[in-house]
């Protein structure tokens, strides 16, 4: 009887831990989803809502025309500095041309941005580095020009 217990309980788990799993396209569909949110939130010129999408941590990389910037707090007083108003954020449109699983856990997206502004539109290109953190997805690095 305990033999049989323990088979059906080992059973049970290994069908929760398939169940439970999170297939690569569940993964990349959630980073779309995190996109799309800072698209909303720039487009609302919701800074800090934008800056929710990434790592609040001093280890953060922001790579851009300045030149890198180390930490949350830093990158988005950078943010705040250089577009003070709506005028300056515009609509933001971002285009993703790949999603690349880089280790478990770690992705790395290649696009372009497109912003609609009244200060004059602007475009470039971007990739960000992913990680999950506290199971949800993170930018943890940035390289935007």
């Amino acid at each position: 009887m305990m033999i049989k217990n323990t088979l059906f309980l080992l059973m049970g788990i290994a069908l929760c831990c398939i169940g439970c799993s999170v297939s690569e396209e569940d993964e990349k569909a959630e980073i779309l989803q995190l996109l799309k949110n800072q698209e909303t939130a720039w487009s609302n010129h919701d800074l800090e809502g934008f800056m929710q999408t990434y790592w609040k941590n001093d280890s953060l990389q922001f790579y851009g025309a300045k030149g890198l910037t180390l930490g949350w707090d830093k990158t988005l007083s950078n943010y705040q500095e250089r577009y003070p108003s709506k005028d300056e954020t515009g609509t933001l449109k971002l285009t993703v041309d790949a999603i690349t699983k880089i280790e478990s856990n770690s992705y790395y997206v290649m696009g372009q941005y497109h912003l609609t502004r009244k200060a004059g539109d602007a475009n470039g290109v971007f990739v960000i580095v992913l990680r999950r953190i506290n199971g949800d997805w993170k930018i943890v690095a940035d390289m935007s020009c």
